[in-house]
Order: C-alpha cells, then structure tokens, then sequence
C-alpha cells in the first residue's frame, strides 16, 4: 500500500506545482483575492487608462502589462473563470479536458486503488433552496453614465431572526425500505424532515451603495448578492438593479455615440461660425464651420462620444446635425434681393420631385 500512496503523492505534488503556475490575476489588479466585481472592474478602469501603451511609448514592457491586465479582468470578472482560477491557477483555465469538473478528482479517478475514508468519490448533494431575486429599474442622467457616479439607496426588507422552539426544515422524499412480513420487502417513499431552529421574519433597512460605471448602457445590470426575497429553508436570492437612462435636453444616445441638434441663424449658415457645446461632464467642445452650412447638415466630433465600458479610454463619435433658422415675417426690399442675387449670382431654380422616396 505504502509505494502506491508515495506514487500518488508524488504525482500529486507535480500536479499542482503545474496547476498553480502561471500569472496572478489579483497582483496584476492590485485587488485582494476576496474583492467583489464592482471592486474589480473599478480597478480595471483606473489602471486602463495608467497602462495604455499609448501613453507608455517609452516603456518597453507597456503592450505585455497592458496584455496581462486584460487577462486578469477578462477571468476574474467572469464567476465561472474566476472560480476555476481561483481551484487551479491559470494553467487550470487553460484545461479544456476538465469541462467544469474537478481535475483532481479526474486524476485520482486513474488510480482505482487510491481511496480516502472508503466513501464514494460522487456523493450526492442537495442543492440549496434559494428565494426570489428582486428586480428593480434604477433611473440615472446620461451624465452619470458619462462620468460615472455613486447612488446610495435604502433597501427595505424582511429577513429571517432566530426565534424560541424548533421547527421541520429540509424536507424531503427519500426511498425506504419496510419490511411487510417474513421474508417480504419494499420501497416507498417518504417524507424526512430536519429539526431546524425556528425563525421570526423582522422588518431591516440596509443602506446600499450602487456605483454607476463609466460607459454602462441601458438594461445593464448590477447585482447585490443576498439582498433579495428571503427563504426560510435557503439563502436569500439576489437584488438586480438595471439601469434606465432618463431623457437628456441636448444628447441622444446610441451605443457609444452621441447626437445633439444645433439652431443657427440664416446669415451663420452662409458665413460660417464658431460655437462651443457643453458636454456632459462640462467641458467644452469647440465647433468651427467655415463654409457654406446646409439645413441637417451633419458634423462628425470623433473621441466626443460616450466612454466605453469595457475600455473607458476610447470613446465614441459626437454627431452635431445643423438647423437654420429663417427669417421669418420680414419682407426684404427689391435692392436687398438684387443684392442677393449679386452675391450668388446664380438664376433661381425649382423643380418637384418625391423627396420621400428618393428618386
């Protein structure tokens, strides 16, 4: 017995010098192995924006740091990835054989003489009831996606306290055999109950923090663990926020683009202008048209658009559609018209045709 154990052990010890080889997606986000997502994804944005090989020309290792961030925010932002990661080290992920099980248990599954305890390796497990998730729409300013903010909400809830007494918890049907006589068996199921001690349901408040990222966009959601309807047997479910947009007076949103309308005057749109449009987060975005401007003319502003989510520094297009404004019950004299048609010089021209369809 003895050599098969030390056999095993050895194997076992090169197994998992292998397995946990491989980068550290915590170091390389700074964050420690219990951070929760929003946590994460915080840390990524930040160091984005310190690491980009672009504003690191003269650092020679900015592309393989820049490389390693993602990495480490695609796995340890995916429950699933970061589970594995966190039983097998990144080789672990790298594992398609495994397919969601243990690879322990798929190394050892070899070795039909190895055996701790004598138990079956595939135990049954029964799976924790869980209450209802609460899904409440949270309605946030376009500029609040832009910028990013912290929206502190007050969450009303019951849950469960300890009370006096016992009570029947887990139950379940489980297969028993009875005896009906001498030398006559049977199955049949029954119901086995747990004694569980009793609970009270009480009235608690909770003050949450919600964070609005950078770029998030309308039905995305964020998820609090355990903040949902309670279950006497179970965990509570989860409370999932989505994100609804409320109107904006100036910008539209689509995608990461952004579209606003401009009004100028008859005389602007035939001289040129300058103009200067608020932005979102307050800057200023300057505008310069020097040539003639036609009603829903269209001008494009790259890099003025919504931040992305998952990289905050790059950023979509700003589409500014132009507006003329004529004027309106003023009759010009016979010598202002000639004037006009000096300064154009061109015969007056109409013609019909079906603008709808585009012929």
């Amino acid at each position: 017995m003895w050599p098969n154990f030390a056999i095993v052990v050895f194997f076992l010890t090169c197994f998992i010098l292998v397995t946990f080889a491989g980068r550290d997606f915590y170091d390389i986000l700074g964050v420690s192995r219990s951070a929760n997502i929003n946590q994460i994804k915080k840390a990524y944005r930040k160091l984005a924006k310190e690491l980009h090989p672009d504003k690191n020309k003269d650092d020679a290792d900015s592309t393989r740091k820049f490389q390693d961030l993602g990495a480490a925010y695609e796995v340890l932002s995916d429950p699933e990835k970061r589970k594995t990661y966190d039983r097998y080290g990144e080789e672990g992920l790298k594992q398609d054989s495994f397919s969601g099980s243990d690879p322990f248990s798929s190394f050892f599954g070899d070795f039909g003489f190895f055996d701790f305890g004598g138990g079956s390796r595939h135990g049954e497990q029964r799976e924790i009831p869980k209450g209802a998730d609460v899904v409440m729409d949270l309605w946030v300013t376009l500029e609040e996606l832009y910028s990013g903010n912290f929206v502190e909400l007050i969450r009303n809830k019951v849950v469960y306290k300890p009370a006096s007494g016992t009570r029947k918890c887990n139950c379940r049907q489980e297969m028993v055999t009875r005896q009906l006589g001498p030398g006559r068996f049977q199955m049949m199921q029954q119901q086995v109950c747990d004694e569980c001690p009793n609970v009270k349901l009480v009235n608690e408040e909770k003050m949450l923090e919600v964070e609005i990222e950078p770029g998030m966009e309308d039905g995305q959601e964020q998820r609090f663990i355990a903040e949902g309807e309670p279950h006497v047997d179970g965990e509570p479910g989860d409370l999932r926020l989505k994100i609804r947009t409320l109107p904006h007076p100036v910008f539209e949103r689509r995608g990461d683009d952004l579209y606003t309308n401009v009004t100028i005057s008859l005389v602007d749109s035939l001289i040129g202008f300058q103009m200067n449009i608020t932005h979102l987060d307050g800057h200023q975005v300057h505008i310069t048209r020097d040539k003639i401007t036609w009603p829903g003319a269209r001008m494009r502003k790259t890099g003025e658009g919504m931040p992305n989510y998952e990289n905050n520094n790059l950023h979509g297009i700003l589409y500014i559609t132009f507006d003329v404004e004529f004027p309106k019950g003023e009759q010009l004299s016979e010598e202002k018209r000639a004037q006009i048609k000096e300064i154009f010089k061109s015969e007056t021209k109409a013609n019909a045709y079906n603008g709808l369809r585009g012929y």
